[in-house]
């Protein structure tokens, strides 16, 4: 089982979420989250003052599927958070060891 982390622009939660359900990916935690990458925000300017703004707003995506199904999840998520812009995120893949559903106590991929 692979834990799969992706960071994107908060507006692009729905068409992603489309995507994930087109595939069969049955759940995901998400969190608001702040960050910077290359951009390294920018400037706004309010009542006249120019602040900067270092943090910018953004989702981050927790998903667990089998392995056979990361590349996937990889191609849904890339092809729905994409504008093409800086800022678009990442997507972190990273090895899971074990997956327990607390109610029925399954383990593994029927926990999934």
């Amino acid at each position: 089982m692979k834990k799969i982390e992706a960071v994107i622009k908060p507006f692009k939660l729905s068409d992603v979420k489309e995507k994930l359900i087109a595939i069969n990916v049955h759940g995901m935690t998400v969190t608001e989250v702040k960050g910077f990458g290359r951009q390294k925000g920018h400037t706004e300017v309010y009542r006249g003052a120019e602040y900067t703004i270092d943090f910018l707003p953004k989702l981050k995506l927790e998903i667990v599927v089998p392995e056979d199904m990361v590349e996937k999840v990889i191609e849904a998520i890339t092809s729905a958070a994409h504008t093409g812009q800086i800022g678009d995120g990442k997507i972190f893949v990273l090895p899971v060891e074990e997956t327990v559903r607390i109610r029925t106590k399954e383990r593994g991929r029927e926990a999934i």
